[in-house]
């Protein structure tokens, strides 16, 4: 029997108040676009009526404005988990109108099958193609797709026309067993396949189809500075050397990056750099930088969970999809992200921090300590297992007015046993092996911002005598500074 084709009106009508809605993809890459609309209008209904509506929201990572910011702004969400990027969303949980738990992104499939979570009553994935007998071919972003279609009491399908049914083969869906029944998972190199190309979903559950015709939101990134070319640049001298001592194998080692124009700038760096080698991407995000170095032969292969791609270069990349079909596949995030791969693998991680302090603990996710950003994604997942792991941030923001290197984090995500490198535009501080006293000369010499040294060094010669000297009265000092008079120059800490 053929599967039904519904309009989003009609599939937003079966969800009701206080039901869990999973959704797919993995940023806005392969995130649903038009049936969260019509679940949003169908709030802003039912709070016209005087009715109450709002839903659990899951998703893979972060995802597009036509989802998390139209149900922010109907105040549809009760609450959102793992990880958020849009700006409305931020508000409506910095303000307390969603509530709002930050998850390891490897985590959020086990959590659901463990029942942490509550249950699944609704899934809605992005596909483009699909059978009657509900094997679909997914989009651009993976996520937790597979957990969410099979857990889900009732299914969804937006079948969206903007992606070709060409994408089928790209990926590989796999779950592992849950406890006592696990066992390894058999992937020993970022290239190796373990699971199926579709998605084979119960047709019984299959509400039904919307067909859709709508490109992913995602937007182009914005070209590198000289900020972040500089901390790309000394990314790769980092890793250059670390070859030459013998620390790194000189085959290279797995990478695996952020997302953002810091982080475009380190893969440009390591592409350029005659001393790496080509080499190999275990990540989550695949984006631009990643297929301009594979048209140059500098990336061999990628893994990822999601293709996030500006819309100029993913008509490139579906201009040329053959040449990119045994470069590149796409996994689930508990697969992508996995520790026990990140390990095996011997993973390079670089990550992006909002701060970092004197000791090497890292802030990626609350200003001030108080306001949420985005989340923790996936960095903990690979900072905690990598060969080695690296953070990365401008020395300052805001015009100069912010010191990123602080006497004592405000929220602390990776703490100083994880943390093994920082990277700013001024240099780079190994971290290994050291000392919190000599880890904090390290990252105050190297890594601070000249005009905030002086400052930093006062803060640690007053309790230089103790293992981790921390002045417990004015370790906020630079934070309270900015506070009050909107920049942290000005006053000693």
């Amino acid at each position: 029997m053929a599967l039904p084709r519904i309009s989003p009106e009609e599939a937003a009508s079966y969800i009701k108040h206080g039901e869990n809605v999973a959704f797919s993809g993995f940023t806005p890459a392969g995130a649903p676009k038009v049936i969260s609309l019509a679940i949003a209008a169908h709030a802003e209904g039912e709070h016209r009526a005087g009715r109450d509506f709002k839903i659990g929201v899951i998703t893979g990572a972060s995802t597009g404005p036509s989802l998390d910011g139209a149900l922010a702004r109907a105040n549809a969400i009760a609450w959102r988990t793992p990880y958020q990027s849009d700006k409305e969303l931020r508000t409506a949980i910095n303000s307390g109108r969603a509530r709002f738990f930050d998850m390891h992104l490897s985590m959020v499939a086990q959590a659901l099958r463990y029942r942490t979570l509550g249950p699944v009553n609704h899934a809605v994935i992005e596909a483009c193609d699909i059978d009657d007998e509900g094997n679909a071919v997914l989009t651009t972003g993976v996520g937790c797709t597979p957990t969410f279609a099979r857990l889900a009491d009732k299914v969804f399908i937006e079948l969206n026309a903007r992606h070709p049914k060409a994408l089928r083969g790209f990926h590989d869906l796999y779950e592992p067993a849950d406890p006592p029944f696990r066992r390894e998972i058999p992937v020993y190199a970022a290239s190796d396949r373990i699971g199926t190309t579709v998605l084979k979903i119960d047709p019984k559950k299959i509400v039904g189809i919307v067909e859709t015709n709508v490109d992913d939101e995602t937007g182009k990134f914005r070209a590198c500075d000289e900020t972040t070319l500089h901390i790309g640049a000394n990314v790769a001298a980092f890793l250059a050397g670390e070859i030459k001592s013998g620390r790194i194998p000189s085959a290279f080692l797995p990478i695996q990056s952020g997302v953002g124009e810091t982080a475009n700038a380190v893969l440009k760096a390591l592409g350029d750099n005659p001393d790496i080698p080509s080499f190999e991407m275990y990540t989550e995000v695949i984006q631009d930088a990643v297929i301009d170095l594979m048209r140059e032969g500098r990336i061999r292969f990628a893994s990822g969970s999601s293709l996030t791609l500006s819309p100029e270069m993913r008509v490139a990349f579906y201009d040329d999809m053959e040449y990119f079909r045994s470069k590149i596949v796409l996994r689930p995030q508990e697969i992508s992200n996995h520790p026990e791969i990140v390990r095996r693998l011997g993973i390079i991680s670089c990550n992006t921090a909002l701060e970092v302090d004197i000791f090497g603990n890292v802030n990626s996710t609350h200003l001030l300590g108080q306001k949420m950003m985005n989340g923790i994604g996936g960095s903990g997942d690979f900072t905690r297992n990598a060969f080695i792991s690296m953070f990365i941030c401008a020395s300052t923001q805001k015009s100069d007015k912010i010191s990123t290197i602080v006497p004592l984090v405000t929220h602390v995500d990776h703490n100083e046993h994880s943390v093994q490198v920082v990277v700013t535009e001024w240099g780079v501080a190994d971290l290994r092996c050291k000392s919190p006293i000599e880890r904090a000369e390290l990252i105050i010499d190297r890594c601070a911002h000249p005009e905030f040294r002086d400052m930093l060094r006062d803060y640690l010669m007053r309790s230089r005598y103790t293992h981790t000297p921390h002045g417990l009265s004015d370790a906020f000092v630079m934070h309270e500074q900015f506070v009050k008079s909107g920049t942290m120059h000005g006053k000693t800490a």
